[in-house]
Order: structure tokens, then sequence, then C-alpha cells
């Protein structure tokens, strides 16, 4: 059991005491691409200055274009400078720590390869000894071809004490057949246990704090079942528009995309049942035994929307079907809205409402959770509307933290009701590291804790709800929402019919 941590022990920083994780090579696949330099060069330098990262830790980057050691080194050192300076990129720090990243940078090594190619992992044979975790930051078409390529090497055979794991990126699948023919396939080459399926919503610290604020918490866990809760709002809304990504977007769409793995996986860390511990099986297991739970969603209970021209701030900005590599007469969805249920004993009969867009008004990730109101008869005859609901949300982005709205008497000699909001943020009890959100999960691979990473079954389960979307959706009906708004109308009327509303991106209830 977790033990108590003073608070003014963290801010001074004197409780560390993690050690770091065991000497490894981490390979990459895609050592050139999008994701190496924006968020795994960064992540490791991260830890590399939290000093987690041991001295026998090396990098090979694995690319089909002709490189050299220095000449990868030198394109990731340029990739890091040039995100430190853009306050808009996810890794954004006054100046590089020369120490940090010349630890990084010196362990920096390359090979050319062709990922279908048998002779490439033959060259990883003879490279390759003790720890090793093999990342696969390259196109989903690619993760089957490569770890088949592992297996038939016998790279992924764990002798003499070491361990040989493998990072599969979203997305896993693009419906329910193709995901379990993907899980099929690299299951023939090793076990389940070597597969870390990564999801960087769940390196996120608030994310990970959902299930320390609901079972570490008397006073929460008792009400956080259907006898109190009246309906629970999961939103991840995004200014930011496809930009260069139209070609990977446009076949994908926001359902694909977002719903089945960030979304369901927070649904699954504020509605799964308490583990028996926290062991990484116990609570994988309870993650999946949700999902399994979440109801198939039916196309009526969902809204299909996408941005056309508008304004956030002061920037115009174009309408999806205008960006780049986008059809003119594209139906692919940037926004989804859906209903679901969950079919077991505590959430019962309790709407579950989640939203995912571009272009949005602001940017914001959080789950809410609306309780019911308590009794009204007490203030009857009192001249006193009726209560307010009491509501808790837990933001998880752009700042972390968390707001409740309570009921209260107004100051004066007469019985008045009004509502007030206690909130924290985590910045105003803890020095939080810079932290792209890859730092735990990176660092839970080379540890071999799998917690924060997904089973095959918990894939499989996200995949089965939104079949009936996928399968039964007419794709001309989509709605439109121009950007710098909430979303399309038809969302609002999916919470309409219910009775209920969508709670502000701007962080008020109303």
């Amino acid at each position: 059991m977790p033990e108590p941590v003073d608070t003014a022990e963290l801010k001074d920083g004197a409780a560390c005491g993690t050690d770091p994780a065991p000497p490894c090579t981490l390979v990459i696949f895609g050592a050139m691409g999008d994701l190496t330099k924006r968020l795994l060069m960064p992540s490791l330098y991260n830890l590399a200055g939290a000093k987690l990262l041991d001295p026998g830790f090396g990098i090979l980057g694995i690319d089909h274009n002709d490189n050299t050691d220095e000449g990868l080194r030198a394109a990731l050192t340029e990739a890091m400078e040039s995100f430190a300076k853009d306050p808009t990129s996810e890794f954004h720090a006054d100046r590089i720590d020369p120490e940090s990243w010349g630890f990084v940078r010196e362990r920096i090594h390359f090979l050319k390869g062709d990922f279908e190619d048998p002779a490439l992992f033959a060259a990883l044979r003879d490279r390759l000894s003790g720890n090793v975790v093999f990342y696969l930051a390259v196109a989903a078409r690619f993760f089957g071809t490569i770890v088949e390529g592992l297996g038939r090497a016998g790279l992924l055979k764990q002798e003499d004490g070491a361990f040989r794991r493998v990072v599969i990126e979203k997305p896993f699948g693009s419906d329910l057949a193709s995901a379990k023919a993907l899980n099929a396939r690299i299951l023939k080459q090793a076990d389940e246990s070597q597969f870390y399926r990564i999801d960087h919503f769940l390196g996120k610290e608030t994310v990970q704090s959902v299930m320390a604020m609901r079972f570490a918490n008397g006073m929460l866990e008792p009400i956080w079942r259907r006898e109190y809760v009246d309906s629970v709002q999961i939103t991840a809304a995004e200014t930011v528009g496809v930009e260069e990504r139209g070609g990977f977007y446009e076949p994908t769409g926001a359902l694909r995309d977002m719903v089945p793995n960030h979304l369901f996986q927070l649904l699954c860390m504020v509605a799964m049942e308490p583990p028996n511990s926290f062991d990484a099986e116990a609570v994988r297991g309870e993650k999946a035994k949700l999902a399994e739970a979440v109801k198939p969603i039916p196309p009526s209970d969902a809204v299909r929307g996408q941005y056309t021209a508008g304004r956030i701030g002061e920037t115009d900005h174009v309408a999806y079907r205008d960006e780049p590599h986008v059809a003119k007469d594209s139906v692919t969805e940037t926004y989804i809205a859906l209903k679901l249920g969950i079919d077991n004993w505590r959430w019962a009969g309790v709407p579950f409402y989640l939203r995912t867009g571009k272009r949005m008004t602001s940017r914001r990730t959080e789950i809410a959770v609306l309780f019911k109101p308590a009794p009204f008869r007490l203030f009857e005859g009192q001249g006193i509307d009726p209560l307010t609901p009491n509501v808790m949300r837990i933001t998880i982005d752009p700042e972390h933290g968390a707001a409740t709205e309570i009921n209260v008497k107004v100051p004066g000699p007469k019985m008045r009701i009004g509502r007030v909001v206690t909130r924290f943020r985590y910045a105003d009890f803890f020095d939080t590291a810079p932290n792209v959100g890859y730092e735990t999960l990176l660092y839970d691979c080379m540890t071999g804790d799998a917690t924060l990473f997904q089973r095959a079954d918990n894939i499989e389960a996200g995949w089965s709800a939104v079949d009936p979307l996928l399968k039964g959706w007419p794709q001309a009906d989509i709605a439109f929402y121009p950007a710098g708004s909430a979303g399309p109308r038809e969302a609002d009327d999916l919470l309409a019919r219910d009775g209920r509303h969508w709670l502000g991106l701007d962080g008020k209830t109303d």
C-alpha cells in the first residue's frame, strides 16, 4: 500500500527516491520520424535530467534513409533546440541543459534498414544483447511486419534473465476485426507480457491521480456510484486543426483517433472497480472488465462533426476541407460526441457523455462527475430555486487540478443559497518536473511495470463498443461547426433530449 507523502517534502524536492531504470538498449524504428523528435527525445532528456536512466542505457535508431551516428545526433539535437524555443510544443524549456542532453546524445547510434527486409533483423541480432526495448514509432501498417521480423530473428526470446519488450503506438487496429487480427498476429511471436500498447494520455499525472483521488479518499468512493451520480462528462477539446496530418486523418477521423483509446482510457480510470492491489495485472484486469461492460453504441447516440472556417482568438482558420491533403468533399469527422451506458451494478442507468474535437473554442481535457441534487424539501417555501447539483471537475489539460461546485448559504439575514467553487492546482502543492507525457511510460516499460499500458482484451473491448458506429453510420451524416466554437448544435441536442447540457469549455458549469 503506498504511504502518504508530506507535500512539503515534495515541494522541497526531498522525497524523490526513485531508482534508475535497469540498463537497456532502446531500439527506435522510425528514428527520424515526428514522434521520435517531438516526444521520445524530450522524454529521454527529461528522464536523464531526473537521473532515471542507467549509465548502461543506449539508443539505436533505425530508419530507411542514409545517415550516420553523428548525423542522427545532429538532427535530433537541432529538433530539440527547435522545440525548446516553441512555446506551443509539448516540450518547452528556457534552454537545453547540456549535461542532460549530452547523456542522451552520446548514446545515440544509427542503423539503416528496410522494415520489411529480413537482413535488417539479422543485422540487429548481431548488434544487440541483454535488455532491449523495441519502440515502434512507425505507421500502423508496419506494426505486424516488424514484430514478425523480430520474432523470426529470435530477437524476442528472453534468455539469461534479460528482457525483450515491444512498445506499440496507436492506432492499434482500425476496427474490431483488424484489432483482433493484429493481436493474433503479434501474439504468435511473443507473450502478451512483452507487449506494451502505449497511450500517452495515461502518462499525464492527473490521469494517474484519478485512481488516487477515488480510492484514497473515504469521502469520495462511497458516493462514486449510480445512487449518487447523475451523469459523467469526459471532454478532450483541442484548438489545433489537423495541420499537415491530413493524409493520416482522412481515413482515420476523430472516432478512431480518440475514442477507443484516449477517451476510453479516461472512462476506465473514472469508472472501474477498485482493484485488489496496485499490481499491474490487477489494475488492468479491472479496466478490461469495465471496457467489456460498455454497451455497444448505436448511431442514434452519437454525433459526427467537421469544422468549417472560423476564428480562434485573433487568428482565422480555414475549413477542414481546405486543409492540406484533405478531400474537398471530405466527410471525415473532426468532432465526435456520444452517449454510452455501462452494464454493471455500479453504473447501471448512469449516462456517460464523451466528446472530442479539433478547432474548438478552447483547449480542455477533463472528467466531470455530476452528482444528483440534494432533496429540495427543506428549502420549499423559502423563495429558493431548486438546488444546483454538485459537480466535480478533474482537469487534465491545460492545467492539472480539480474543482468542486457546492451550495452554501449567502451571507445575510435571509436563507439564500449560492454556489461556490473549491479548487486546487497541482502546481500550488507540488514541484512538477517538465513532462511531455511519455516519461512515466518509458520508465515503466524499462522497469517492467505494465499498469499504464493496454492489454489485448482492453483494446478489443474498446473497439467492440464503437463497432456499431463504424458499421452503421451513414458517411454523409455529418454536422458542421465553425472553428472556434464548442461543436455542432446536434451535439447539444444529444444531451438536451435527456434534459442535460454540456459543461462549458471555459471551466464554468453554465
